[in-house]
C-alpha cells in the first residue's frame, strides 16, 4: 500500500495489488474518517497507521459505493459509524452478500471477512460532517454506479470522488450520460486536488484535461458500440477497437485498463441492441 499526506490532516492510499483502488483519511484531534477501505487485503495497513502511528481510531467509514474495492473492509472497524447512498446499503445487503459467499469459496482470506452496510444513509442532497477544522461535503456523483457519492473537503478544496472519476472512467453497472454529467460537474467546482477511485491524484492544473479526457473517452466508446451494433459481428468489431483508439492508456490502472474497456464496450452494446429489440 502506498501512503501520502495530501494535505494537514488528510491522507491518500493507493493499493498496491489491485487496479490502483485509493482510499483516503480526515484525522480529527480525537478521531478519524476514512473513505473508502481498499480491497480487504490491506485493509488492516491503514487500520495500522490511523491506530498505531497517528493514535486516531476511526468514528466514521464513507463508503463511495457498495463495490468491494472500496467498502468489504468495512468489518475491520466494529466501532465505526459507516455512512453511503441509500442504494449503497441496499446493494450491501443484496449483492454483496452473495458476491461475498462466491468469493470466498475460491479466496479462503474473504471467509472472514463480513459485510457490514452504511447505518446513516441518504438519498438526495447532502449530508455534512465535522472533522476538527474541516467540513465534509457527502453528495451525489452517480454514473459508475447508481449509488456512487463523492465527499469534498472543503477548507482544502480536495475531492474525493470514489469511481466516479477515474483514469479510465468505467461505466458497467452505471449511466454513460450521468457519469459525463458527474465528471463535468467535478471539473467546474474549483478543486485543489482530485482523489480519483482508482489512479494518482489529480493536481489542480491537470484537472481540465483529465475532465476532457475522460468525457471524449466516454464519447468515443458510446461512437464505438454504436457502429458495432451495425456489424454482422458486433463482438468481434469491438476486440478490434482497442482503448488506445479511444483515447487512455493501456499500461494505466496496473495493466487492467483494456479489460475495463471492453467491459464497457460491451455492456454498451448490449445496452443498444436491448433499446433495438423494444423499438
Amino acid at each position: 500500500m502506498q501512503r501520502e499526506r495530501v494535505s494537514e490532516n488528510i491522507y491518500w492510499f493507493q493499493s498496491e495489488f489491485y487496479a490502483q483502488v485509493t482510499a483516503g483519511a480526515v484525522i480529527g484531534p480525537q478521531w478519524a474518517v476514512l473513505i473508502d477501505t481498499l480491497i480487504p487485503q490491506e485493509t488492516a495497513q491503514i487500520k495500522d497507521f490511523l491506530e498505531n502511528d497517528l493514535l486516531v481510531p476511526v468514528r466514521y467509514i464513507i463508503n463511495t459505493h457498495h463495490h468491494a474495492d472500496h467498502s468489504w473492509g468495512n468489518s475491520y472497524f466494529p466501532d465505526a459509524i459507516i455512512i453511503g447512498h441509500s442504494l449503497c446499503r441496499e446493494f450491501m445487503l443484496t449483492k454483496s452478500l452473495s458476491a461475498l459467499e462466491e468469493a470466498g469459496q475460491e479466496n479462503p482470506f474473504l471467509r472472514d471477512i463480513s459485510i457490514v452496510a452504511p447505518q446513516i444513509t441518504f438519498s438526495e442532497g447532502s449530508i455534512n460532517l465535522r472533522v476538527g477544522k474541516k467540513q465534509l461535503q457527502i453528495f451525489r456523483t452517480p454514473g459508475h454506479t447508481p449509488d456512487s457519492i463523492s465527499v469534498l473537503v472543503e477548507e482544502d478544496r480536495i475531492l474525493f470522488a470514489g469511481d466516479a472519476f477515474m483514469a479510465v472512467p468505467f461505466i458497467v453497472g452505471g449511466n454513460l450520460e450521468e457519469a459525463v454529467k458527474s465528471i463535468s460537474h467535478i471539473g467546474k467546482m474549483g478543486l485543489e486536488n482530485i482523489v480519483q477511485g482508482h489512479g494518482d491524484i489529480i493536481l489542480r492544473g491537470e484537472i481540465e484535461d483529465a475532465t476532457a479526457s475522460n468525457i471524449t473517452y466516454l464519447r468515443n466508446i458510446q461512437k464505438v458500440a454504436k457502429a458495432a451494433s451495425r456489424r454482422r459481428d458486433p463482438l468481434h468489431y469491438l476486440q478490434s477497437q482497442d482503448i488506445e483508439s479511444s483515447g487512455k492508456s493501456r499500461i494505466s490502472l496496473s495493466g487492467v485498463a483494456e479489460e475495463l474497456h471492453q467491459n464497457n464496450l460491451r455492456a454498451l452494446l448490449k445496452e443498444i441492441l436491448m433499446q433495438k429489440e423494444l423499438e
